[in-house]
């Protein structure tokens, strides 16, 4: 399996880290691109560098449009943006992709891949509205990174596996990052 993973300036980087570490510690394939700001904001959330990222992804520029995941004949099982700036998701759904970033989105979407998109900013306005509604109709997945409370979280990285396993189930990737609805006790 390869999954292509995302970052963009969007406040929530802790995702996409926590997934990238996810997906490498179940074996699978991973290849990583960020945008300008996306490397930024993993630097000043996370204390994360790109180059950190390289012990668990193949790690690409996002200037490099020769890079293999701009191009369809790259097989990968999907991509996930993670987290996702109104601004990459603008680009997406208008069709720009002239970043390697917003190409590959772009490439998963001609291929009839899965792509993920993980939207962090608040409020959203019509716009914003409007391009996630355009990307839901072409068949891209939009998964707010808004966790639930239901498994009773103390800690901040449970909440960050709650959304991180969410994306996983999008992906059809089986995982252990938390117990499923039913699987102990449904009363609460």
């Amino acid at each position: 399996m390869r999954i292509i993973v995302g970052i963009t300036g969007a406040s929530g980087s802790l995702y996409g880290y926590t997934l990238i570490r996810a997906l490498h510690q179940l074996g699978i394939e991973t290849h990583v691109v960020a945008t300008e700001t996306g490397v930024k904001v993993l630097q000043f959330e996370c204390g994360i560098k790109m180059e950190d990222l390289k012990e668990y992804a193949v790690v690409h520029h996002n200037q490099n449009l020769f890079a293999s995941i701009a191009s369809g004949s790259f097989k990968t099982d999907g991509m996930v943006i993670v987290p996702c700036s109104m601004n990459s998701l603008g680009a997406i759904a208008n069709g720009v992709g002239d970043t390697l970033l917003t190409r590959a989105a772009s490439v998963v979407m001609k291929e009839r891949r899965n792509l993920v998109i993980v939207p962090r900013e608040a409020p959203f306005h019509v716009i914003h509205l409007r391009n996630m509604t355009t990307l839901a109709e072409a068949g891209v997945s939009i998964l707010p990174a808004s966790p639930g409370f239901y498994h009773r979280p103390t800690e901040i990285w449970e909440l960050v596996n709650f959304i991180v396993a969410r994306i996983l189930d999008e992906l059809d990737i089986e995982h252990e990052l938390m117990e499923r609805w039913g699987e102990k006790n449904e009363s609460p």
